[in-house]
């Protein structure tokens, strides 16, 4: 029995640190580029999405709470979240990426919390190589269409 326990803590103590470093990975590079959410913000989502699906979890084994409906609470208020982040300033939109990112974050803490590690991982990794070769690919494709 306490064996079990032990196991479901080393499980709970994975989880929330998968998330966190997964949210540095990808806040990092946005760090770099000293957009308005970085490491830290990018770490809180993950952690937020991961904590409440262990919760939600958690709760739906007493027969209390649906654990879908919790999710779906998790990706309406990163929504929210995510819209705080989008401004407009003169003739351009900024904050979408973030915004975007943010809620992407949220769907990783959401699988991290239900223990698909493989499919958190493979999306952070997907999430930089959009995020970083090709906003070099979008950068030479806008120089060639300027004449």
């Amino acid at each position: 029995m306490a064996f079990e326990i032990l196991a479901a803590e080393y499980e709970l103590i994975l989880k929330l640190f998968l998330s966190v470093v997964l949210g540095m990975l990808v806040g990092f590079e946005r760090e770099l580029k000293r957009k308005p959410a970085g490491m830290r913000t990018h770490s809180f989502v993950c952690l937020g999405a991961t904590l409440f699906t262990i919760i939600s979890i958690y709760i739906s084994g007493s027969g209390q709470a649906d654990i879908s409906r919790i999710a779906a609470g998790v990706v309406t208020g990163i929504g929210f979240l995510g819209a705080g982040v989008i401004f407009k300033s003169e003739d351009r939109v900024r904050g979408v990426t973030t915004a975007a990112e943010l809620w992407v974050m949220a769907a990783i803490g959401l699988a991290i919390g239900v223990g698909y590690y493989f499919a958190a991982v493979l999306t952070a990794f997907i999430v930089l190589i959009v995020l970083v070769p090709l906003k070099y690919v979008e950068g030479k494709a806008k120089e060639n269409l300027e004449i």
